[in-house]
């Protein structure tokens, strides 16, 4: 059987596939850290580079046969480092996660200081925050925002960085819908002597397209996955100067993996290639000005938006006041073909897993072409499912208009 089609070997597997097309196709994906990665490097990371072991770096490899996987890596790395404009990059982390975790090994031992944003400010769960290995071996500080306008509190900032001097200073966000202003976390880090990381995991295709400010000259390190914004593969990077190139590398292999997936690293070098066009460009701005016309739409919807507004490719709502938990929204927008995820708002008085609001975000359908025009019918279809979450006659309804406009903007890469 080794040689005959998915549809002969796993029938069952062959239908989840095409029915995950089919809700990909169907439906408004708005979850901001997904997207959909171009026909080309899904191509690349289900080809024959997934059969070959290439524990090491591109000429200082374990294994022999490395002629064309050494090629590969080489073309992702100098793309990646004239896209963002550095001296080196680390295209082996095999996600966001493991790419912080390389990061922490190359410079920290368990119990020194570290310090990110908190998990219900908008931060990652990498970032130091008490469930993750991050909070666990390494004593983490969290800072926050401020409660009147949720901004980074970077009065806070400075103050806990003077008090603990942490040896990595993090910034950066999983749910922060402002621009991050690295010049001042710079500053601050200067001041203490921390490495500041810039984790840029869901903005780095913004910021290779210039719709958002690039840290590159502010965080001595930058780490980051590749897909998100970036529309590449499942896979992570760290971006550095030459002074810390030695460390980052030996942090990933040998230190924390083995051999990379080489599939995952053609389809990094794709997306890099594909994130220098002009197209890509215009890309990158629409993201942003089709989040901040959704933002505005659901703000004239009554809706309650965390910052107010939205800057980058994110928008957090805190829906206390329309007395609707964030999850029983998420689950029915599900319902009506808007895929969004119930998220914590900071200072929330419920739990994470029944938190007060929702994150959404436009990367994936400004990737089918979607503009102003859908932004503004997508803010009302939502005003008019979290007003009346159990309607489902009209819940319905908005599901089959919902079909009808995503059968106007084909999805990226997805084959019915």
């Amino acid at each position: 059987m080794a040689d005959l089609p998915l549809t002969e070997v796993d029938p069952e597997i062959a239908e989840c596939i095409r029915d995950e097309e089919k809700r990909q196709h169907e439906k408004l994906r708005l979850i901001p850290s997904e997207n959909y990665a171009t026909r080309a490097v899904m191509e690349a990371c289900g080809s024959v580079l997934n059969n070959k072991y290439s524990e090491g770096y591109a000429g200082k490899r374990y294994y022999e046969g490395q002629q064309n996987i050494d090629k590969v890596e080489q073309l992702a790395i100098e793309r990646l480092k004239k896209l963002y404009g550095v001296d080196h990059a680390n295209v082996q982390p095999y996600s966001g996660s493991p790419a912080n975790l390389g990061v922490y090994f190359a410079f920290c031992k368990p119990g020194d200081t570290i310090m990110g944003m908190g998990l219900p400010s908008g931060g990652h769960l990498t970032h130091g925050w008490k469930v993750s290995i991050s909070g666990k071996y390494f004593n983490a500080i969290q800072y926050g925002v401020r409660r009147e306008d949720h901004r980074i509190d970077f009065d806070e900032v400075a103050k806990l960085a003077r008090e603990h001097k942490p040896k990595l200073l993090f910034c950066g966000a999983t749910a922060y819908p402002r621009v991050v202003d690295f010049p001042k976390f710079a500053e601050i880090a200067r001041e203490v002597g921390s490495i500041l990381v810039a984790d840029i995991a869901h903005i780095s295709g913004l910021v290779a397209g210039g719709s958002h400010p690039s840290p590159v000259g502010h965080a001595e390190v930058i780490s980051s996955t590749t897909h998100k914004t970036l529309r590449g593969p499942r896979g992570g990077m760290i971006l550095c100067n030459d002074e810390h190139k030695k460390a980052i590398d030996r942090a990933v292999f040998p230190g924390l993996q083995g051999g990379p997936h080489n599939g995952t690293t053609a389809g990094i070098a794709i997306a890099a290639k594909l994130a220098m066009a002009d197209d890509f460009k215009a890309y990158a701005h629409a993201i942003v000005d089709n989040s901040r016309t959704l933002a505005d739409t659901l703000v004239s919807r009554g809706f309650d938006l965390v910052t107010g507004g939205s800057d980058n490719h994110l928008i957090l709502i805190d829906l206390t006041n329309k007395d609707v938990p964030g999850k029983v929204a998420a689950q029915a927008l599900d319902r009506a073909g808007m895929v969004a995820n119930y998220n914590s708002v900071p200072f929330d008085t419920r739990k994470p897993f029944d938190p007060s609001g929702i994150r959404l975000g436009t990367p994936a359908i400004t990737s089918r072409g979607m503009g102003a025009d859908e932004m503004k019918r997508l803010g009302n279809w939502m005003a008019d499912v979290v007003e009346d979450t159990e309607n489902e006659g009209l819940i319905t309804r908005i599901a089959g208009e919902i079909k009808d406009l995503c059968d106007q903007f084909p999805a990226p890469g997805v084959r019915l």
